[in-house]
Formats: structure tokens, C-alpha cells, sequence
């Protein structure tokens, strides 16, 4: 083992028993889908139904906190403090900060076209996400931003964060270090703080003292949202997010009810009967939903598309989506894709030297700020700190690496990506390339009408002898229209028609959640048609922060039958190897692929990595 790669595993093995999380519900298998890699080799549909039974477990989740009327209370706490001025922050790390960012968006998205009643009609404006890294990490994983609580701290502090605001402090696993500063600093602020997670408390104040701390402290309500094991050992960015995406998106509704029609009886308290009537027809809703993804039309649609994009990306072509309303809910699954399954990140449009994206989101904005605004409905926040301002924050020996980490994050180096109609020029389509039109039901007529947004890019995809798809979401009537109209239209185009539940939700919620279970068996069943899970194991997990290396290091341990600290060593020693190729947004080969291989058959990393190539 070379020196440096020694000294990086001593380093991370001195602090490990912090970050070593193989005890957790959520980092274990899901007796359901122990097999998923080889029933997709056959079945993609039955692949497809595994992953939906999973997503049970969300369902069977809400309906006991609906009937708990927990909701009620939370919704009726915020709505106060929006009426007292105060402000609602939402917190999170990767799949958790862009469901903070999801959040922040529904919410603001809804008062932009809304006509409040009474004094205040900023409420808009009131709500914030903070998620690690800043709005840069929408697209890739800032590397070892979670790993600290005082950039939580930092991060929210920057907002002005004050008392008589409201923090939801949201962590799949309630153990990140990111979100448990944010919701330290909410206590010393004076906020009311939540803290949203996903594991028993029991098993966290057992194993993590950092999570014990917070649980135990009476300052801050716990909203414990257990759902079990993940359908993919570990990818939290499915049932843990799901479940969490519900029960805020409800809460957030209830508020916008309140707020838009004012309560009976006292001000500033919700009404009971209205309050408690939101959960329970989100859950008949939602329960409708699920059944329609796990039927056999929605799985056979569905199983078409996802052999549309493994066939595109194993001829080494690639895929471009198109969405507009529902930009922010298609990129946040395009791009947890890369550091779940190794997959090339999105690349700047100036970047030639990068690995060409796999898959890439283009919206309806002319130009990339607008573009970015429109998907965040608000203008985006990055992390601009000076080298100064992590002083202090983290050790002396990571100064410098965190120093260059954040030159590299700001706000102009978000514009890089071109996610505007101006960056569909830096990736034209060919033959053997894909293009994907994501369309809801409120601008499906940018579908029907020549001209329209989406229309206009199928039929230039079309013209380019490129493969097109399209994924509706709206409801039965029209999804029978859609169908249709595309057989007519393009007849070639492979289309999943998802037809959502009438409510009279305002935030569209329940078809968040649906079409949120929807992207992520797509993008999850293409992954795995490809390899790039065992069973139900990742084995192309990035190791980009501690949790993500004990995860890794569990892995090579159990595939390769090493002790955890030799797996270790064994996993820096393959990450020295690539990281050149990881700094520059290189394909490289998996580090859990290739560990396992240099353990089982005595190899060096470039023969390991020739015998990966020659398995494909």
C-alpha cells in the first residue's frame, strides 16, 4: 500500500467507530428485492413490482402518522409562526438537501401565481433550504460538506436565522453531522426545531452519540419516519425521501389551506376538522397512486422505457430530458444517479475534456440563470465563502482541500451547466440517442399545440434519428387523451401514462410523491439492468464522505470476506488510484468493483481494472 493511502485509512479508522452505520435500518437489505439483479436480468416488469412493493413501506408509514394527528399540530405551528413573521427553513444533505430545495420550491412555486388574502402577501418569500454544499450540490455531491457540523451551522447562520422561525433539520439516516449543526443552531436561535429522520430511535442512540444527543434533547420534536430497509441497500433517496416528501408536502398544504382562507374560531389556529382531513385524503390519494404504479399497464409502460435507456447508454449514447413544471423533481433523480451508480456527473458546457453525461435536464428558460431560477423558483444560492470563512471550521490538515473544494462551488460555476434551451446545442442528438419528455397535467398542452415546448423537442429528437420517450402524470381523462394523441402523433414514442387520483390538494403533493416512486424505479431497474447492483447492493457507490466510505468499506468487506479495517485500507488505496479521474469528471471504474477483484484474485489496480473492463 502506497504511504499516502495508508496514512487516509489510520486517519478515517481513528474516527470510524462515528461513521461505522451497519447497524441502522436503513443500510440493511430488503428482504424483498434480495434478488433484484437477477430478476431483472429476465423480468424487467417483475423488477419493476419488487421495487413498487417496497414502496409499501411509504405508504403503510404515512397512514400511521396521518392517523396520529401529529400533522395537525405541526401544521397548526407553522402557520403561527408564518402569521408572526416568522420564517420556515428547511434543511438536508444530498437526497435529503435537494428534498429541502423540493420543498422550498412547491411552496414558493404555488405564491408566485396565488393571491394571498390579508396583510401579508409575502408568504412566498418565507420559506429557505440550506442544503450541504448550497445549490451547486443540486447537481453533484460537494465532497465532505456533511461530514461537519459547524458548515450546517455556518450555513444557516448566513440566512439569518433568528428566533420565531420554524427548522425542519431532515437526514434519511439521523445521524449527518450537516443537518444535526443546522438543528443545534436552530435551538441557540431560539427556532422551533423539527428533526425528520428515518431510523428506530433506539438503534441510533445505541450506535451514534451525535443522534443521541439530539433525540434526547427536549428543545427540539422529533418526527421519527421509519419506513424499513431500502429497495437498494442504502439509497436513502428512495423510500426515506418518499416518506419524507409526504409528510411535508402534507404539512405544507394544510399551511397553505389556512393560510389562504383563514380558520374559524381563534387566530392563528387551524381547524381541527380541516387540519386532520388533509392527511387522510392524501392517504387514500396516495394509496391509489401506489396501486396504479404496482398494475400491470403502468409496469409493462414503464419496463419499455427503462430497456429504451439501457440500450441507449450500453451503445455508449446518450439521453436528454425535457421538463418544465416538474424540472426540479426530474433533476433531482438525474443527477443521484451518479454518485449512487458511478454514473458521469452533469458536464459543464465548456468542459471538453469530462466525461459526456449520461443523462442531462434541459428546461423551457431560455438561458441558464433563468433556467436555474425556474427550477428553484427563486434565484439560486450557492456557497460563496472565502477561504477565511472555514478557518476554524474544520482541521488544520483539511483547510486547504475544503479552501479549493469551495472556490469551485459558487454561483458561477453552477451557470456552467446549461440547463436552459441555450445548452440543447452543447448536446445535440444523433441516432442511438435518447430524449425523454417529462409533461404534467397542467401543460400538457405544451404537448398537444405544434410549437409547444415539449412537442417541439420529441419531433427534433425524432428528425434526428434519436429514440424518444414521454412520461405523463395527470389525470385518467387526460392520460387517455395523451395516449391517444401520441399513437396518432409518434406512434415510435414509448410512453407511461401514470393517471393521478382527483384531489383538491393545492401543492399537487400526492402526484410529487407518485411521480417521485415513478423516476426513481426507472432510474433504479436501468441501473441494475446494467450491472451496477448485486442483489441489492450498490456496488458502485461514490465514497464521497465518511458515511459513503463506511458504507464502501462494509461492502468490500462482506464481497471480498475481509475484516472491516482491511477492506479499508484496501478501499483508499483503489480510491488514490481514481481520484485523478473523480477530480476531473472522468469515467472511472467502480472502487467497491475493483477492491473486490484485487481481494479475490491477488491483483493490482490496473490489472483489476482490465479484468472489470473485460466483465463489462
Amino acid at each position: 500500500m502506497n504511504p499516502s493511502a495508508h496514512q487516509r485509512s489510520a486517519a478515517f479508522l481513528e474516527i470510524a467507530d462515528q461513521f461505522r452505520l451497519g447497524e441502522l435500518v436503513t443500510e440493511a437489505s430488503h428482504p424483498v428485492t434480495a434478488h433484484l439483479g437477477e430478476v431483472a436480468k429476465g423480468d424487467v416488469a417483475e423488477a419493476l413490482r419488487l421495487l413498487f412493493r417496497v414502496d409499501e413501506d411509504v405508504v403503510r408509514t404515512y397512514e400511521a402518522v396521518a392517523r396520529s394527528g401529529r400533522l395537525r399540530a405541526i401544521a397548526q405551528t407553522v402557520v403561527q409562526t408564518l402569521r408572526a413573521g416568522g420564517r420556515i427553513f428547511f434543511t438536508g444533505c444530498g437526497s435529503t438537501g435537494r428534498l429541502s430545495i423540493l420543498l422550498d420550491s412547491i411552496w414558493r412555486d404555488y405564491w408566485r401565481t396565488a393571491t394571498p388574502r390579508g396583510a401579508a402577501a409575502d408568504w412566498g418569500s418565507r420559506t429557505f433550504s440550506v442544503m450541504a454544499g448550497g445549490d451547486y450540490a443540486l447537481i453533484k455531491a460537494v465532497e465532505g460538506f456533511e461530514d461537519y457540523t459547524a458548515f450546517g451551522r455556518k450555513q444557516i447562520r448566513d440566512l439569518g436565522l433568528r428566533a420565531g422561525d420554524v427548522v425542519f433539520a431532515i437526514t434519511e439516516g439521523g445521524e449527518t453531522s450537516f443537518v444535526i449543526g443546522t438543528a443545534w443552531e436552530g435551538v441557540e436561535a431560539g427556532a422551533k426545531v423539527y428533526f425528520v429522520y428515518n431510523n428506530p430511535d433506539e438503534t441510533l442512540c445505541r450506535h451514534v452519540e451525535r443522534s443521541r444527543e439530539v433525540i434526547r434533547e427536549a428543545r427540539i420534536e422529533k418526527l421519527n419516519l421509519t419506513t424499513g430497509p431500502m429497495a437498494i441497500t442504502g439509497s436513502t433517496r428512495m423510500q426515506a425521501t418518499s416518506i419524507q416528501l409526504a409528510v411535508l408536502v402534507t404539512v405544507l398544504d394544510s399551511v397553505v389551506r389556512e393560510l389562504e382562507s383563514g380558520a374559524p374560531g381563534s387566530p392563528g389556529n387551524l381547524s381541527p376538522v380541516r387540519a386532520q382531513a388533509c392527511p387522510a385524503q392524501f392517504l387514500t390519494a396516495l394509496a391509489g397512486l401506489h396501486a396504479t404504479l404496482g398494475s400491470n399497464p403502468a409496469l409493462s409502460q414503464l419496463a419499455n422505457l427503462v430497456l429504451l435507456e439501457e440500450s441507449v447508454y450500453r451503445a455508449g449514447r446518450k439521453v436528454n430530458y425535457f421538463a418544465d413544471r416538474a424540472g426540479i423533481d426530474l433533476l433531482t433523480d438525474t443527477t443521484e444517479r451518479s454518485p449512487t451508480y458511478c454514473t458521469p456527473p452533469f458536464r459543464k458546457f465548456d468542459d471538453t475534456t469530462a466525461t459526456e453525461s449520461w443523462a442531462f435536464l434541459h428546461v423551457s428558460a431560455p438561458d441558464s440563470p433563468s433556467a436555474w431560477e425556474h427550477i428553484c423558483k427563486r434565484p439560486p444560492r450557492c456557497v460563496d465563502w472565502k477561504a477565511d470563512d472555514v478557518r476554524g471550521l474544520v482541521p488544520d490538515d483539511k483547510f486547504a482541500r475544503t479552501a479549493e473544494i469551495i472556490s469551485r462551488i459558487g454561483y458561477g460555476e453552477l451557470m456552467r451547466f446549461r440547463i436552459g434551451l441555450d445548452g440543447i446545442r452543447n448536446r445535440p442528438l444523433g441516432p442511438g440517442d435518447g430524449a425523454v419528455a417529462l409533461v404534467v397535467e397542467s401543460e400538457k398542452e405544451s404537448l398537444f399545440a405544434p410549437g409547444g415546448f415539449h412537442r417541439v423537442q420529441l419531433e427534433n429528437a425524432v428528425q434526428a434519428g434519436a429514440r424518444t420517450g414521454l412520461i405523463f402524470v395527470g389525470c385518467g381523462q387526460s392520460c387517455r387523451a395523451v395516449g391517444e394523441f401520441v399513437a396518432q402523433w409518434n406512434p415510435q414514442c414509448t410512453t407511461v401514462l401514470l393517471p393521478v387520483p382527483k384531489t383538491d390538494f393545492l401543492l399537487d403533493g400526492v402526484m410529487r410523491v407518485g411521480l417521485k416512486m415513478l423516476l426513481n424505479a426507472l432510474s433504479t431497474c436501468t441501473m441494475v439492468r446494467l450491472g451496477r447492483v448485486m442483489g441489492n447492493t450498490m456496488i458502485y457507490v461514490v465514497p464521497s464522505n465518511l458515511k459513503l466510505i463506511d458504507r464502501a468499506t462494509r461492502y468490500i468487506a462482506r464481497l471480498a470476506n475481509l475484516d472491516y479495517a482491511e477492506a479499508n485500507r484496501l478501499l483508499f488505496e483503489v480510491i488514490e488510484y481514481v481520484e485523478p479521474r473523480m477530480k476531473s469528471d472522468q469515467g472511472y471504474p467502480p472502487v467497491v468493483g475493483l477492491a473486490v477483484l484485487r481481494a479475490r484474485h491477488g491483483l493490482g489496480n490496473e490489472a483489476a481494472e482490465r479484468r472489470l473492463d473485460g466483465l463489462g
